[in-house]
């Protein structure tokens, strides 16, 4: 007889771990101001001096696998590091944080998710979709804004896209951290990072194009991921009926 999967040891762990991560996220909003929290995280790394580096990218890694917005802190990329090596630092750590999410997303949530698909046929079409073309529409999300990034590190990961295709697709977050960084730059102090800032119009008019691409990337992939599922759909009834 089959052991129901309610009756594993390994079941009720991730349902501990994952209500117990949950509940201290929880706590930990409540009771700390997310942003002086990180604030402060970045002024420990800048009195650091240079080992700071390794210990921004750590704390950058940790707040993507934990669902804490980045934006503060690739502000404080550019705040601490200037334009160039502050975008360098900061698409490392992020990169590294969304592989980390998406490995834990694949082997923790995948097999689950995957069963519970198996009776939806256009949802397997949207997974058969994301393998076929998972470069593209990895970049296409990365591009727009509407898709949240730590969320959807973990959506990715319960998908066939493979690795390759997902770590080269995250290069379409590049305008959108550039542009963070150059803001944080202008800040020029930590202290200052979400405080109202006075705005070049160079920095408008970089903000307007980033905002114009993604608009474009969000209309592009849903077109595409509808297109390539729809055929996908089409492709397994197909086969279901001649059999």
């Amino acid at each position: 007889m089959t052991q129901s999967q309610f009756t594993k040891p390994k079941f009720w762990l991730k349902v501990l771990f994952g209500v117990g991560l949950a509940v201290s996220l929880a706590v930990l909003f409540q009771h700390f101001s997310l942003q002086t929290l990180l604030q402060d995280a970045l002024l420990w790394v800048k009195n650091l001096g240079s080992t700071g580096v390794i210990a921004f990218i750590v704390i950058y890694n940790l707040a993507t696998v934990l669902f804490i917005p980045g934006s503060l802190l690739t502000l404080g990329g550019g705040a601490l590091y200037g334009v160039f090596w502050g975008s360098l630092y900061v698409i490392l750590a992020a990169t590294l944080g969304a592989t980390a999410a998406f490995l834990i997303g694949r082997y923790v949530a995948r097999g689950w998710v995957s069963q519970k698909i198996q009776n939806y046929p256009k949802f397997q079409a949207v997974d058969s979709a994301v393998a076929q073309s998972g470069l593209k529409i990895v970049l296409l999300t990365r591009l727009s804004p509407v898709f949240p990034f730590n969320l959807l590190n973990y959506a990715f990961g319960v998908t066939r896209v493979s690795l390759k295709d997902y770590v080269l697709g995250s290069i379409g977050m590049v305008p959108g951290t550039v542009l963070y960084v150059y803001l944080g730059s202008l800040a020029g102090d930590v202290a200052k990072l979400g405080m109202p800032q006075d705005i070049s119009p160079q920095a408008q008019t970089a903000q307007w194009i980033v905002k114009l691409v993604g608009f474009l990337a969000t209309a592009a992939v849903t077109v595409y991921i509808t297109r390539i599922a729809k055929k996908a759909l089409n492709q397994s009834v197909d086969s279901q009926a001649n059999l």
